[in-house]
């Protein structure tokens, strides 16, 4: 399918301080921002921002950014399934995967994630699409929040809600190996049926199964 993005951008004023939150932005636009230090959960920062300039480019790839003087402190990523998950096994051209949400320590008290998911779905082509996410406990920063792990989903759930996601069943085995691990879907307006029955199979691949 052809992917169609559309740029958005607000302002927001939180605890003093003036954020722009914009995206689908591109490469050479991420290039030119600098980039948080404490953005390290997936990679170090250096390598961190290629990996996004490389999402970017990408014909499905979604950049979505929170940034503060110059310099990213914050972003959301949608791409197609891994490749080692289930879920790209699904023929569906217009599933995608919010891959990665990250927003660095000193400012995740103020709900910017939430933010960055409702600037996403601003775009009427996100209605072309089902949009998922995996959420797995051994990805969470519980160390740093104090959180224990079923008040971590629950702050999870409620900021994936800000962007449209819901709670889905799976039988998917990693999302099965622990209870507080979940898929969260949103399903936009224009999707098929068709479309929707072809995922409900992809999430329940063994209901048929002895």
């Amino acid at each position: 399918m052809k992917h169609i993005q559309t740029y958005y951008s607000e302002e927001i004023h939180i605890n003093g301080r003036k954020l722009l939150l914009e995206g689908p932005i591109s490469s050479e636009q991420i290039d030119r921002y600098d980039y948080h230090p404490g953005l390290t959960a997936f990679r170090q920062p250096k390598d961190q921002k290629k990996a996004l300039m490389g999402i970017a480019d990408l014909p499905e790839g979604r950049i979505n950014v929170a940034v503060e003087d110059g310099m990213i402190i914050g972003y959301i990523t949608f791409v197609y399934p891994d490749p080692l998950e289930r879920w790209s096994e699904s023929p569906l051209e217009n599933l995608l995967e919010l891959g990665a949400i990250e927003v660095a320590h000193e400012y995740r008290s103020s709900k910017i994630g939430s933010h960055l998911l409702e600037l996403s779905m601003y775009d009427d082509a996100m209605e072309d699409y089902i949009i998922i996410t995996t959420e797995y406990y051994w990805h969470w920063d519980l160390k740093n929040s104090g959180l224990s792990v079923w008040e971590y989903r629950k702050v999870m759930e409620k900021m994936m809600n800000k962007g449209g996601l819901q709670w889905m069943a799976t039988d998917d085995p990693e999302i099965s190996a622990h209870p507080a691990n979940c898929l969260m879907v949103r399903i936009g307006s224009r999707v098929t049926m068709e479309d929707i029955q072809t995922f409900d199979n992809v999430r329940f691949s063994n209901r048929f199964m002895f």
